[in-house]
């Protein structure tokens, strides 16, 4: 079970850690350098923007979550 854990935790962390630096800020961060690939898939680059929000969202729900549980098993 903790490894399962850990192993989602993981999996949880590195996706945290792409879709903020996917989503693009002041200076358009790394968004702007798949931009041209990206508008082909998702449209606009503000729907891009809302979708990564609602995956940074996800990956923070589920790495608190497995951190909590992970943490009370110990």
């Amino acid at each position: 079970m903790k490894i399962a854990l850990v192993i989602i935790l993981i999996i949880a962390s590195l996706g945290l850690i792409a879709t903020v630096l996917l989503q693009s800020g002041r200076s358009a961060g790394l968004s702007g350098a798949i931009s041209g690939a990206g508008e082909n898939i998702f449209g606009k680059k503000k729907g891009m923007d809302e979708l990564f929000g609602k995956l940074t969202a996800g990956f923070a729900a589920v790495f608190l979550l497995s951190s909590l549980v992970l943490s009370l098993l110990q």
